[in-house]
């Protein structure tokens, strides 16, 4: 199912959704004095697409960086008269005090405010406006929430010199809030009386105090009819506490786990405890004590250990103390614990490190508020991918694809989940995947190196984009996978490795694109970046990949595309190509790279006058007897003379070397070359070479072009027979063996 689920196709709503995001003001909105939106007054929507828009916009602001927020967005659903709000989720810096403010009349069912830093005191007040309908409310990570700022003197000119300071606010509670159920408040800020604040919740069935220390528990006991689910992660326990849970008989899910890690914790995880849980907490479904360390030997014998086939049968538990388990857990967390490398336990999903399935459970079960863990797990399962097969690729790349959009901030899941991502998206994976799940590989891909200039990050990233196909599968990014690409060669310090692949990933995306994609790229500076790393590596005297993949990527970009060739002389490409030529004498790779982009230069006529120098020419000439890289430097050479020949005797304006000596030297270097030559070159267009045919100025380029046609569609007729037709060679070759002016061995290979 997992399958079908990343293959099937956006839902319409979805569609719908992100349309309407991306353009509210041609859909939904208008916007009032050129900077408030507003609501078309005959718009009326539905909780069910309203909650999608306010959750989806959160997640666009979040995880797409072309998205861009809306200062007035959150007032768009003021009126429950024509928007309706039932059930929201806000994170972070997305939030701030008058978004609350702005939905203050909606009747909420369900508010999830996660890491909301930006939210002070004044939205506590706001929350009361929802209290008699809200049911599940989170303020996980919300640390400013029960802070307002207090203005010390009182007077106006005081605040000048003492700014504002922030103070508790002690005297709220969740009096009102007749309905409310389920309630998270992870990482609250320490000073606040818990116990208070939460006295007037009638019947509580969910309650989250991950990392609040506590020392007394004992007022849980007020829900001990009613809470089902309790989440103590990094409290620090004592005998106290278990004697607390211990009475907490409705409990179905039960998690102490610690990150063990964080800090020095006395309490010890005993076989007594465990005991005292199964028998006392009878509902019990879901457990987790990961992280915990075990004082006594909780286990079975290793003998009897051993035996026998895995089971989950509580009977046969390698953990004693769950013998006396009724049924498997539907999950128990032993994620850092001796425990999960048992053979036997009793639970059908378990979160560990022993294997690929407890290291997936584990990712799942910690990424949304447990970011310290998830990094530590996908760094497991980056050496499983790495080291192993994953058997569970699917449901492992949309786990860490979800971690790292969710913690965009956070280094260490950036890091270690963009390393995981190149293994897990390499070639031996690539039959099971999607193009909806690849595309989100390189959206999170792209966000990271956005979000990060830290090297690791910048080196994974670039080296699991090397795992697609270049440019396909980059086109719907095409420009800001440029942009980013640009951006990490243009830094001042660079790391050799991350600039090698960097030039590797420009030069493939402008290989076999369409000319406006050039053109757009060229604008951005493609041209100037890569001139700037050939003279970095020039004034290095080293002629690397680096120096050979910049050669090639600017033969690539003035491939047919006149504004590159013009900006490449413009910036001193011909000096550089020179230069590069004196020093590298023997490189020819690098030979043949540069006279494949002076022959794009030389076909466009208006920039030929710039090559017409003694100096060009009699470099051109030398060349025509190259034997580098098979014929590739001579047959460059001779093309770029060729265009140049095509202007006729008038534009020769020099007197050494003579023209007609030249022309010698090109029959002569035609001549040799084998007309079976495989060929090291790639051509999308004859159009070039059959400009050459009709025309009786320079027979030598008319010869050129016919040996060059012949040659490709003689070596790859597959190939260029049909590009030879389409682009309509065949009647300029037959006009051609009627012209006088042409030579007979001319004719004789057109025909």
């Amino acid at each position: 199912s997992l399958k079908m689920a990343s293959d099937s196709p956006e839902s319409l709503m979805a569609l719908c959704t992100d349309y309407c995001l991306r353009n509210l003001e041609g859909t939904l909105c208008y916007l009032l004095d050129n900077e408030t939106l507003r609501l078309h007054p005959d718009i009326f929507l539905p909780s069910e697409i309203c909650d999608k828009l306010v959750n989806e916009y959160v997640e666009l602001v979040k995880t797409d960086s072309i998205f861009e927020p809306h200062e007035s967005f959150f007032t768009l659903f003021s009126d429950p008269r024509s928007t309706r709000l039932a059930r929201i989720h806000l994170r972070e810096h997305i939030v701030q005090d008058q978004d609350l403010e702005a939905i203050r009349k909606q009747d909420l069912i369900e508010l999830y405010l996660t890491n909301c830093e930006k939210l002070t005191a004044k939205s506590l007040q706001t929350l009361v406006s929802f209290s008699h309908t809200l049911i599940s409310l989170s303020l996980f990570g919300c640390c400013n929430i029960f802070y307002e700022e207090e203005n010390p003197g009182g007077c106006e000119d005081d605040c000048l010199v003492n700014p504002t300071r922030q103070v508790l606010v002690k005297d709220f509670t969740f009096e009102g809030f007749s309905r409310l159920r389920i309630l998270n408040l992870g990482r609250l800020i320490e000073g606040v009386n818990v116990e208070t604040l939460l006295r007037p919740l009638a019947s509580l069935a969910a309650l989250d105090l991950s990392g609040i220390q506590l020392n007394d528990v004992a007022f849980l006991t007020q829900w001990k009819d009613s809470l089902v689910s309790l989440v103590l992660y990094n409290m620090d326990l004592s005998e106290e506490h278990i004697q607390v849970i211990a009475q907490l008989r409705k409990l179905r899910h039960l998690d102490i786990s610690r990150d063990h890690l964080s800090s020095y914790y006395k309490f010890k995880l005993t076989r007594r405890v465990l005991n005292l849980f199964v028998e006392n907490l009878v509902n019990l479904t879901s457990l987790d004590i990961s992280g915990h360390t075990m004082l006594e030997n909780c286990t079975i014998p290793s003998m009897e250990e051993k035996m026998g086939q895995t089971s989950i049968e509580p009977a046969k538990s390698s953990i004693a103390p769950f013998r006396g388990l009724k049924r498997p857990l539907q999950f128990l967390g032993l994620f850092e614990t001796s425990l999960c490398r048992l053979t036997h336990i009793p639970a059908y999903k378990v979160s560990g490190d022993k294997n690929e399935e407890q290291v997936l459970n584990a990712i799942e079960a910690y990424t949304e508020h447990r970011p310290e863990i998830t990094s530590r797990a996908i760094n497991l399962l980056f050496d499983i991918a790495r080291i192993e097969r994953c058997s569970q690729l699917l449901r492992a790349l949309q786990l860490v694809i979800t971690a790292l959009k969710c913690h965009k901030d956070d280094k260490n899941i950036q890091v270690t989940g963009s390393a995981a991502l190149f293994y897990l998206t390499n070639s031996e994976y690539r039959m099971e995947q999607s193009v909806k799940l690849r595309r989100q590989v390189i959206q999170v891909v792209l966000n990271g190196m956005e979000s990060y200039q830290e090297v690791t990050v910048q080196r994974n990233c670039c080296l699991t984009l090397c795992n697609f196909s270049i440019p396909e599968e980059l086109e719907f990014q095409y420009r800001r996978v440029n942009e980013l690409l640009l951006n990490i060669l243009n830094q001042s310090r660079q790391d050799e490795s991350i600039q090698r692949i960097a030039v590797h990933l420009c030069n493939a995306l402008v290989c076999q694109v369409d000319n406006d994609h050039k053109e757009a790229v060229g604008k951005m500076g493609f041209v100037m970046t890569m001139l700037k790393l050939i003279q970095k590596k020039l004034a290095d005297k080293t002629c690397d990949q680096v120096m050979e993949f910049s050669w090639s990527a600017l033969w690539n970009i003035t491939d047919e595309t006149p504004d590159n060739c013009e900006m490449f002389l413009n910036y001193s490409g011909m000096k550089l190509f020179l230069e590069c030529l004196k020093e590298f004498p023997e490189k020819q790779e690098l030979h043949r790279n540069m006279l494949g982009l002076l022959g794009n230069v030389a076909e466009v006529k208006e920039l030929r006058p710039q090559l017409m120098t003694s100096q060009f020419i009699s470099v051109f000439s030398n060349l025509l007897e190259s034997k580098a890289d098979g014929i590739e430097v001579s047959y460059n050479a001779c093309g770029v003379l060729s265009h140049i020949m095509f202007d006729g005797p008038e534009a020769w304006g020099i007197c050494e070397p003579h023209r007609e000596e030249v022309v010698k030297r090109m029959w002569a270097a035609i001549q040799s070359w084998d007309i079976n030559s495989r060929r090291n070159i790639n051509y999308r267009s004859f159009e070039p070479i059959l400009r050459l045919l009709p025309q009786g100025i320079s027979p030598v380029s008319q010869h050129w072009a016919t040996w060059a046609l012949y040659n490709l569609v003689s070596v790859y007729p597959d190939k260029y027979c049909p590009l030879l037709i389409k682009e309509g060679g065949i009647p300029l070759l037959k006009d051609m063996i009627k012209m006088a002016s042409a030579r007979q061995e001319t004719k004789e290979m057109a025909r």
